[in-house]
């Protein structure tokens, strides 16, 4: 498992939450790799206004326009939610929806169950920059 990667796009660099890529793509550059290397963008949606519309409304299309086949939204609010997209006519097309304390079985990219309840644990409020509490979920994804 590798740390955060640097996406590269048409339109510059991009750093989703979390990339699933060829492992061939990640044998010279572990840091950067072309976007024709992505098998699976995951965003985990921020629970400030500004990173809910980025993460919504904002970052898809640039995954879309590079190609990459297959977009998942994990919504925290009002509960974990893990929303399955996969790309159809240059634009992302809801497959599925995994709902809390249900497992569900996701067949693309790759065959996986999962409960976005069980992703999500108990979270903490941490202290910003500015004075101010922000909520901060602590994350567990299941890898082979």
């Amino acid at each position: 498992m590798l740390g955060p990667v640097n996406v590269v796009l048409p339109d510059g660099l991009f750093v989703p939450d979390i990339a699933v890529l060829d492992a061939a793509a990640t044998a010279d550059d572990p840091v950067a790799c072309d976007a024709e290397a992505v098998l699976l963008v995951v965003e985990i949606v921020s629970p400030s206004s500004s990173g809910r519309r980025t993460d919504r409304l904002l970052k898809p299309p640039y995954y879309a326009e590079a190609g990459i086949e297959h977009l998942w939204r994990l919504e925290l609010e009002p509960v974990p939610a893990l929303i399955v997209s996969e790309l159809e006519n240059g634009r992302y097309v809801e497959r599925a929806v995994a709902e809390a304390g249900r497992t569900t079985l996701i067949e693309k990219p790759f065959p996986v169950e999962v409960d976005p309840g069980a992703l999500v644990r108990q979270g903490r409020w941490r202290p910003t920059r500015w004075g101010r509490r922000a909520w901060t979920p602590a994350l567990r994804w299941p890898c082979a």
